[in-house]
């Protein structure tokens, strides 16, 4: 580290540059809401005419400097706008440039890492729910910064783990609308193969659509397919409310706690922890019941279900799509009370189509390869995000080199950050 620079954060970074965008004129907006926790990528954008806010372009990092927003992580990478183009956000928002002595990845891994999050939280000032950084004491903060070269290599490594989730994830999206479109095709349109020795999505030809035999139920008020019925869910899934968390569990996977716990949120499909030992041993769908009110996942492995979860097990896949969009409206119909909420009786009244076996038979065959790939990529993007997330702070303070990182990232299933990275760019 003989080549490291202590520098004050203001000499190497160019806190909120100046920018111009006309007032009242039409622009790209990147609200606080497309930025995901701990996540570099961000998720969207929106057209909206100029007032106020913070303004950046492509290579800054925003970072939310209000509470809850900063403790939760709310920090991205911007690099999704076109070429000069300039960009407006939140007013809460911090824009971090890199300078002459900085790399602009490095800028944003420095941003998320431990030492600079601490510093910033020690900064805020206001009011209990409001607080908010204080820059200019923020600025004057000294830390040890590589030459520029290192920077760059460490933010390379640090980079590609970070596309290979990007990329896990975009597979995961596409293998999700593709199971998607068999369960409309063939659970709302009715439309699955007439010869269901023909499961191919084109060149089959549809039941509904070739003549095949419905009949009118007055329950739904529409026609089915001859011989499915309507049950409650109750009557063919065994439901049941989460618990409390165990007593000895750990938020890193380790050889013996590698169970995996699961909660009520959305960032990494509510993944709480690890636990020792299972409580739910069978494929199940958890379904969120209090705070992100419906929130649905499939649980193929054996799970530990904590607080505001009801689990349906055991399951036929098809009832993932069904319950994301019944849930919906149960949520509206069932749900009066200022804290509004799911339980056990309600899900399990809810009224759901069960189709003939052969049917179910064939769905969880087309799908079943679907559902492991994208349990699979998922399984990689924890174990790839925990090694980002031990390897950012060595590489910060010089305690892991570039060398070592990469040998780190080859152990985690992949030969090399390069191999890695042209896997990533040949997607």
């Amino acid at each position: 580290m003989s080549s490291w620079k202590n520098m004050l954060l203001c000499e190497a970074i160019d806190f909120n540059p100046s920018e111009s965008i006309e007032k009242g004129s039409e622009a790209r907006k990147i609200p606080m809401g497309m930025l995901t926790e701990f996540t570099r990528k961000i998720k969207g954008s929106e057209y909206s005419k100029y007032n106020y806010g913070s303004k950046f372009r492509n290579g800054d990092t925003v970072l939310a400097k209000i509470t809850p927003c900063l403790e939760n992580g709310k920090t991205a990478f911007v690099d999704i706008l076109d070429d000069n183009e300039v960009a407006f956000g939140s007013s809460e928002f911090i824009v971090l440039r890199a300078t002459r002595h900085t790399d602009p990845e490095y800028v944003y891994y420095l941003a998320v890492s431990p030492t600079f999050r601490k510093r910033a939280m020690s900064c805020m000032e206001g009011t209990s729910g409001r607080k908010r950084v204080n820059e200019n004491t923020l600025k004057y903060f000294s830390l040890p910064f590589p030459p520029v070269k290192t920077q760059q290599k460490i933010a390379n490594v640090l980079s590609t783990i970070d596309a290979k989730i990007e990329l896990n994830n975009k597979i995961n999206a596409e293998l999700e609308a593709m199971a998607k479109l068999v369960y409309d095709y063939w659970f709302v349109q009715f439309d699955f193969p007439a010869d269901l020795h023909d499961l191919a999505l084109s060149g089959a030809e549809g039941y509904k659509s070739s003549g095949g035999k419905m009949e009118y139920n007055e329950e739904l008020k529409q026609e089915i397919p001859e011989g499915w019925e309507v049950k409650s869910l109750g009557e063919v899934t065994d439901l049941k409310a989460g618990g409390e968390k165990p007593k000895e569990w750990t938020k890193k996977k380790t050889e013996r706690f590698n169970i995996p716990i699961y909660s009520n949120g959305v960032t990494e499909n509510g993944l709480y922890g690890f636990a020792e030992i299972a409580k739910i041993f069978e494929p199940s769908i958890t379904i969120s019941a209090r705070g992100t009110i419906g929130f649905t996942a499939l649980r193929l492995k054996p799970f530990v279900p904590i607080v505001r979860l009801v689990s349906v097990t055991p399951i036929a896949s098809y009832m993932l799509n069904f319950l994301k969009e019944r849930i919906k409206l149960l949520e509206f119909e069932n749900s009066g009370s200022v804290q509004k909420q799911l339980t056990v009786p309600m899900v399990s009244e809810m009224r759901i189509l069960v189709p003939e076996k052969l049917q179910l038979t064939n769905y969880e065959n087309f799908t079943t390869p679907l559902i492991e790939k994208i349990e699979t990529n998922k399984e990689q993007n924890q174990e790839l995000a925990s090694l980002r997330d031990w390897l950012l702070p060595m590489l910060m303070n010089g305690q892991v080199t570039v060398g070592e990182a990469e040998a780190k990232v080859k152990e985690y299933g992949s030969e090399s950050v390069v191999s890695m990275a042209a896997e990533v760019k040949g997607i």
